[in-house]
């Protein structure tokens, strides 16, 4: 990629280089006026949302946020750094000087026999109804009617099945262990299930939509809706849903199976809070019966089996007869360790009400009050009732407020074992206060003023709406330079135009097997056994290799190091923690790595010296590691005479 304006580049994941190329090219692709001579169609709001939930550890966030607002038409010419454009002592900043910016720039090095190899390797799954692919069979109905006829086929009657669209919650951490099927249903080729109706009332859009299509739906109805609620509710989900994952796995996830993972299992998902704050209903398929029930019950049924098919959600647009009268306040929250991507919500919260002006008084009134609540340790969200129905209809004076602050304390009560209780309450707290500062009588909260006019106009731009990254650093520029002058990575051009070559990228060989190791939980013990629990994954595993697998004459070595060699495998006794036990070797990489995660370890401690951790003992039982003799220093001086002579010494001392 030519142009590309940072001479500091660390891209080190093939998804970061994918998602900001993909969005330039989209941008250029856009009906955009063309940007001035060196920059591309590309804004800095989609620059810095395009690897959303990314982060790399050997450059850091900052410099990949600053090389991908270097391409943006809007740039801060503050922000693309003056110490590697322009030098001290030059006259103001001339734009013609950056590099001219060509979208790909000319680099194409992905080899052809790759090119070639992927594509012959590639199952054209729509023109088949089942496939087996590693061992698993995956079904891929074309209607409903398809989908219960391969139910009550009886080929899933011995066997454990998983009904997907884009399978993404497989790497989900902490669901993907649950992921232990023989046979697959892919949904996503169901024209049903995409289907998106535009009603009176609201929006219906299909559950196999992708989440970023749904997005994009809401956006365009935000837009085009007549009705001022609508367009504020539509407007909020589709802000706070851009919040979630990163932009290629929302293009692949589901807006199905983001609320079904929610549903199913205590998954803190952010979408499911957000629609039920918006009060939506959902529609389901149970054989030939079909339901529509709230999001609430939908929530509150067993986890539901695939006898139960989602079909679309339901988002009410909010439209009433009395619009001049009051108005719709949506207010979506989330606290995580970043605001956007893959880290998961500590809490979060979707408060919407109808608010109007009371007449006599002047004052704000809330009504019609649905406040959600999820992720901070619950098995799904929850709506805040008492709380709701505590502040409805009364002004909100300061009193009002902190009873809804203690009935809400009552309300967010984490399950046993959630990490940081105190915190996540205490974050609740200050959604609700976020929320009701507002309209509050009395009290100046984070939020803005709001003033609602008797002709029931209301400012709804966000109370808090930051860019991602506002702060900014000054550092002053001597001859010294701090860091030196920036190198380019040797191979930037590959990784940021997409066509660097991973061991992904590269097809496994015909009969490839995979391998994890196994590592000891315990250290200084003799291990006496080592099994398998009995799962699907277990019966993948076609061998394990320990140290009892080293033919004769072989020895146990890993690698050999210059106080000594050190083992492959701890046998008989385990060292230390973590040390490896052995290998599974199985079909396919995840049940690898899956039956290494269900692994059994015996131990015995009988018969082992206590271990030597301190100095100390190591001195008092005459354990040394043997120096080499080349390793030993040259003595300068005389030692013994210089200390004798010191002006100051060392009685006694220890050094920890």
């Amino acid at each position: 990629m030519s142009g590309f304006h940072a001479s500091q580049c660390g891209f080190c994941t093939p998804g970061m280089c994918m998602s900001i190329f993909t969005s330039l090219a989209n941008a250029d692709k856009s009906k955009r006026p063309e940007p001035r001579k060196g920059f591309s169609k590309l804004t800095v709001s989609e620059a810095e949302r395009a690897f959303s939930g990314n982060m790399c550890r050997c450059t850091g966030y900052r410099p990949i946020v600053d090389a991908c607002k270097s391409f943006a038409s809007d740039v801060d010419l503050e922000d693309l750094g003056l110490n590697i454009f322009w030098k001290k002592g030059d006259k103001g900043s001339d734009v013609s000087k950056l590099p001219a910016y060509t979208l790909g720039g000319g680099v194409c090095t992905f080899p052809d026999f790759l090119k070639s190899e992927i594509k012959s390797s590639l199952l054209h799954l729509t023109d088949v109804s089942d496939v087996t692919v590693s061992g698993v069979d995956w079904y891929h109905p074309k209607s409903i009617g398809q989908y219960y006829d391969l139910l009550n086929s009886g080929i899933f009657s011995d066997c454990t099945v998983k009904v997907v669209v884009g399978n993404t919650s497989a790497g989900v951490k902490g669901y993907k262990d649950r992921d232990l099927y023989n046979k697959y249903i892919d949904i996503g080729g169901i024209p049903e299930l995409s289907v998106i109706w535009e009603k009176d009332s609201g929006i219906e859009i299909g559950a196999a939509t992708p989440i970023s299509k749904t997005i994009d739906i809401l956006e365009q109805e935000a837009g085009s809706i007549l009705c001022p609620n609508g367009s504020v509710v539509f407007r909020k989900l589709a802000e706070h849903m851009s919040k979630v994952a990163t932009p290629f796995v929302r293009n692949t996830a589901s807006l199905g199976g983001n609320i079904i993972l929610a549903q199913k299992y205590p998954f803190p998902s952010d979408i499911a809070t957000i629609l039920l704050g918006a009060a939506s209903t959902v529609r389901l398929q149970v054989y030939s019966e079909t339901l529509e029930v709230t999001f609430e019950e939908f929530l509150e049924k067993p986890p539901l089996d695939p006898s139960t098919l989602l079909l679309s959600v339901f988002i009410p647009n909010w439209a009433s007869d009395s619009q001049k009268e009051s108005n719709v306040i949506l207010e979506t929250y989330r606290a995580a360790p970043r605001p956007l991507g893959n880290a998961v919500s500590y809490i979060n919260s979707a408060m919407l009400g109808h608010v109007s002006l009371n007449e006599p008084s002047g004052d704000l009134v809330l009504s019609n009050l649905h406040m959600a609540f999820g992720a901070y340790g619950t098995e799904h969200a929850i709506r805040a009732t008492k709380v709701e129905q505590h502040l409805t209809g009364k002004v909100l004076t300061p009193s009002v407020v902190l009873e809804a602050v203690q009935l809400l304390r009552e309300t967010i009560v984490p399950m046993e074992g959630t990490s940081h209780p105190e915190y996540r309450v205490s974050v609740a707290v200050g959604f609700l206060f976020s929320y009701l500062s507002p309209f509050a009588k009395g009290i100046k909260g984070p939020g803005k003023t709001l003033n609602i006019s008797s002709a029931g106009s209301l400012d709804t731009d966000d109370i808090c709406n930051l860019p991602l990254s506002s702060r900014r650093e000054t550092i002053s520029i001597d001859e010294y330079k701090p860091v030196g002058e920036p190198i380019k990575k040797y191979a930037v051009e590959l990784q940021a135009s997409g066509e660097a070559v991973y061991v992904d990228d590269i097809p496994a060989p015909k009969n490839c097997l995979y391998g994890e190791f196994i590592y000891s939980t315990q250290s200084l013990a003799h291990v006496k056994n080592i099994k398998f629990k009995a799962s699907l994954a277990s019966e993948k595993i076609l061998t394990f290799v320990s140290a009892n697998d080293i033919p004769s004459g072989g020895q146990n070595i890993g690698s050999s190091l210059m106080f000594g060699d050190e083992p492959l495998f701890g046998a008989p006794v385990v060292e230390y923690a973590g040390q490896a036990l052995g290998v599974v070797i199985a079909e396919t990489q995840r049940y690898a790595n899956l039956a290494g995660k269900q692994v059994v370890v015996e131990y015995d401690t009988k018969d082992l010296k206590p271990p030597i951790l301190t100095v100390e003992q190591a001195v008092q039982n005459n354990s040394y590691f043997e120096v080499p003799p080349k390793m030993y220093p040259k003595q300068v001086g005389d030692f013994c005479k210089g200390m004798a002579e010191a002006d100051h010494k060392i009685l006694s001392t220890e050094v920890c």
